[in-house]
């Protein structure tokens, strides 16, 4: 008989698994075992790997390879969930306080192991040191963490935007903070549809960039942000910053067609790789009345909009670039990076909007180029 099973324990936070859920097997959220390991540092891997991503239950009394429920012996039980319950307390930092209960399938006891997304990231084991001791969840296996992963769940914990960091060995003079703020100006007004909407565009100014922390001021001396450097198009340390833009032959990357390489300002760069699209794509028309319209095989907003999200909302310490991929069949714009904490794309789909890069995203409003509230996704998959 396939039934629901009960919560026997005091958690309160697991929804209770189900048979079909559980022969679904191990997934980015779900790992198996089938008793408590001797050592420990075989599950608490996984428990630091779900503070750091998005959460998720280890089950203990299943089998991982077969999914068979075998179940913990009920005279250990609550030996085992209190071994859980020290060990996970004694080994990792920050502190992670998981949900234990217990929940009965077929006759059989397991014990349900929930981690909550933690606030206070990056989470690793004690033991190892936060360089070796860190790990992430990618699909249905923890893994050690890449030193750039780390470093982005370290200012993610910390609460502090990437673009904001000062750049200590570098200085930057009157002169090109001015050019740079004429240079954003002139790109807001040439956004605008009308001279109304143009002369209601301030001029950019010092005092704006650094209360967007795109300038910082330390010991009397202004400092550059790596910020400001994507936006003034000057190179930045440890990572690639331009949008790599290709068509390929058919469904996949096997065979090049066209590439090209968009470098310069980032908001510079969005305008090449849309342009580009339009280029490569397929325009139809269609006739409404006696008036001939022409129709991309793509709707325009969207291309623009996938473009500007990618960069704009990209990791930066990822040392990867945005990408730009035509098919046959499709468009692929790949942005590097994690989701963000509490970001899920359920959760973006319905609007849900966490800024990566609070500083660009601001220079970015500014100029015209993304909107707020989070409409973009949901404008995508309307058109």
């Amino acid at each position: 008989m396939l039934r629901k099973g009960n919560v026997l324990g005091t958690g309160n936070g697991c929804d209770d698994m189900t048979i079909k859920e559980i022969l679904a097997g191990e997934s980015k959220n779900v790992e198996f075992k089938v008793a408590l390991p001797e050592k420990s540092i075989k599950y608490m891997k996984t428990v630091v790997a779900f503070a750091n991503g998005q959460g998720g239950r280890i089950i203990f009394g299943v089998q991982d390879d077969t999914c068979k429920i075998v179940g913990i012996p009920n005279e250990i039980v609550f030996k085992t969930m209190d071994a859980i319950t020290n060990a996970i307390s004694d080994s990792c930092e920050p502190t992670i306080v998981p949900d234990i209960s217990l929940q009965e399938i077929e006759g059989k006891t397991l014990i349900v192991v929930e981690i909550v997304p933690g606030m206070q990231r990056p989470y690793y084991i004690k033991s190892s040191g936060i360089q070796q001791g860190t790990f992430m969840r990618i699909g249905g296996t923890t893994r050690s963490i890449e030193p750039y992963m780390l470093r982005e769940l370290i200012l993610d914990g910390s609460g502090r935007s990437f673009d904001s960091i000062p750049l200590e060995d570098q200085s930057v003079s009157e002169e090109e903070i001015k050019q740079v703020c004429s240079n954003m100006t002139e790109y807001a007004k040439s956004r605008c549809k009308t001279e109304e909407e143009r002369s209601s565009i301030r001029p950019l100014t010092k005092n704006q960039l650094q209360s967007w922390e795109l300038l910082v001021e330390r010991n009397g001396k202004i400092l550059p942000t790596y910020g400001f450097n994507l936006l003034a198009g000057k190179p930045i340390p440890s990572a690639l910053t331009c949008v790599q833009c290709a068509v390929f032959k058919g469904k996949t990357r096997a065979v090049f067609v066209d590439q090209k390489k968009y470098e310069g300002p980032i908001y510079q760069q969005i305008d090449d790789a849309y342009d580009f699209v339009l280029r490569m794509i397929r325009m139809g028309a269609k006739i409404e009345g006696i008036v001939r319209q022409d129709i991309y095989e793509f709707p325009l907003g969207t291309v623009r909009e996938m473009i500007c999200n990618a960069v704009c909302h990209r990791s930066y310490v990822q040392p990867s670039n945005v990408q730009v991929a035509l098919y046959d069949d499709r468009l692929e714009v790949t942005s590097p990076g994690m989701l963000s904490r509490d970001m899920t794309i359920e959760r973006m789909k319905e609007g849900y909007s966490k800024i990566r890069n609070r500083g660009i995203a601001s220079a970015f409003s500014y100029m015209k180029i993304i909107e707020g509230w989070g409409s973009g996704i949901p404008r995508m998959l309307e058109e």
